[in-house]
Order: structure tokens, then sequence, then C-alpha cells
């Protein structure tokens, strides 16, 4: 290349081309702003874990009835006053479904930070020490996947009496198992980082590295599993209280079924009112739950997301 009879250097191509759109393309386009499946997925199960929240938060301005009051002649139809009707004592099964998302929310969201906080611990010790103490604890984990899980939940419940404590901790306790796996994956292959190994060629001590370097990595990972292991814990409430072994003094849509089925509207056509509408609030608040955890785990988990 020559310039008024004086060669000039040949310019590397450059590493990133810049593409021209027309001025009048839409916006989306020139910003390239695309939004892929994963966050689709995502935003849906935002938008269902989200109503079900604001439900159970405002449920004494939502709810027309008191759901412990008899408010009607026993399996009405619904009507204008009972958009559900009633159950076999006249109670408004509206009111039941919006404040018992308040129970069953609770003990899936508080049972799995029982097991985020179980498993979270564990993981981390069995990653961090690998040896004799990860062996142990992995061990330990291992038995706990293999063993028949609802049998083991139905037999625990029992024995612990019925209650809405114990319901959270005989979930927590049995779910933290896979969360542990996930985290311990994670603390291997940070504790082969450089700046672990300087850490320790420093002088740091365990507690240091890990409250510094290793928690810090690993929380969002958690909170993946925390999302998803809410969605197992709302259909584990609804397992066992379906079965009689929940709390008898709440009102959780589990209850709701067991009640429907004891009190036999699965023979009448009361179950469209009083078994479909817990049934699908159940299924969409683990749904919600999912999705979420999914589209956290594809953008978090570094094994799960795929580079570009």
């Amino acid at each position: 290349m020559t310039a008024g009879g004086v060669s000039l250097p040949e310019l590397p191509e450059p590493a990133v081309r810049l593409e021209s759109t027309p001025i009048g393309a839409p916006a989306a386009a020139r910003g390239r702003l695309t939004i892929d499946g994963t966050t689709v997925i995502g935003l849906v199960g935002v938008v269902l874990v989200g109503g079900l929240i604001l439900t159970a938060i405002l449920a004494p301005f939502l709810a027309p009835y008191d759901p412990r009051e008899r408010v009607g002649i026993p399996f009405q139809r619904p009507s204008a006053l009972y958009p559900l009707g009633t159950n076999d004592i006249g109670q408004d099964l509206l009111s039941e479904l919006i404040y018992g998302a308040r129970v069953s929310l609770t003990v899936g969201i508080v049972a799995a930070t029982v097991a985020l906080i179980i498993g979270t611990t564990v993981g981390v010790l069995a990653g961090f020490y690998r040896r004799i103490v990860g062996s142990v604890l992995m061990r330990f984990v291992d038995i706990l996947l293999i063993i028949p899980f609802l049998p083991l939940l139905i037999v625990l419940a029992a024995y612990l009496g019925r209650s809405l404590l114990n319901t959270i901790l005989i979930i927590g306790v049995l779910i933290w198992a896979a969360t542990a796996r996930v985290i311990r994956s994670q603390v291997l292959s940070l504790t082969q980082r450089d700046y672990i190994r300087a850490a320790r060629a420093l002088g740091a001590s365990d507690a240091r590295i890990i409250g510094r370097h290793i928690l810090p990595r690993v929380l969002l990972l958690g909170i993946s599993q925390f999302v998803q292991a809410t969605s197992g814990a709302i259909l584990l409430e609804a397992s066992l209280s379906f079965l009689g072994l929940g709390d008898p003094l709440q009102k959780s849509w589990g209850s709701i079924l067991y009640w429907a089925q004891v009190r036999g509207a699965f023979l009448t056509d009361a179950w469209l009112w009083w078994v479909l509408p817990p049934g699908l609030l159940i299924g969409a608040a683990a749904l919600g739950f999912a999705l979420m955890g999914f589209a956290l785990e594809q953008r978090i988990n570094p094994q799960l997301r795929s580079g570009r």
C-alpha cells in the first residue's frame, strides 16, 4: 500500500466485524436483541410463581369468605355467591383455595430452605475435603438417593406425627441429597483453580478459603437448586396431606384433596369444583418453580452452559 510514493505497512484484518444495518431497520435488528427459549421458560415460571405468591399475600382481601366458616348449604354447586361451590359442611371452596396457597407455598419454600442449608454444607465439605470426609459424606448421600423415597417419607410422617413443622422438617431432610451432589461437583472444580492454590500457599485457613472463595461462587448454583427443590417440596406436601399425614388443622391444597376424597366428592360431579381446582394449582406451582429452576440452572451451571 502506497501513499504519495511512501510505502505503508499493511494493517491486519479486524478480529470483530461490525455489520452495518439500514437506518430504518428495527431496533431489535440493530442491537441484535434476541430472546432465547430458556429466557421464555424462565419468564413463564416467574409469572406463575409470582401470581401464586401474590395471591397468598393478598388472601384476606381476595377471599370472599372466611375459609373456616360455614357460609352455605353443603355440596352447593358453583354460583355467583360461591364461584367454586361449597364443601360437605358448607364452607366456600374458593376461599379455601386462596388461603391454601399460603400453607402450600410456605411448606415448599421453608422445606427447600432446609434442604439448601443441609445440601450446601454437605456438598462444600465433601468437595473441599475429598478423601476421608468427602468419601463418608458422599456414601451417605448415595444411600439416601437409592432408598425408596415415598415409603420412607410416609413412614417418617406417620411416626413423627401430623403437624406442619414435622412436615417441613421431614421433606427438607429428605430432599437435600441432590443439592449436595451438584454443589460438590462445583467445589471439586473450584479447588483446582490457581487462586485457591495461591491462597493455600499463602497460609490461608480452610475456613477462610471456604468462606471467601468457595461459598460466594456456589451460591448462585445453590439458588437454582433451591428453586427446583421448592417444586418437589410442594408436590410432597400435597402427597402427604392427600394421604392424611399432613396437619389436619391447616388448610392446604393437599388437605382440600384429602377431604374431597374422604367426603365422597369423587362419587358425584362435585369433583369438578372440589378436586380439579386444587389439583391444577398444585401443578401450576410445581411447574412454575420447575421452569424457574431450569432456566436458572441453564444460566448458572457451567456444565450445562453451552459456549458460543
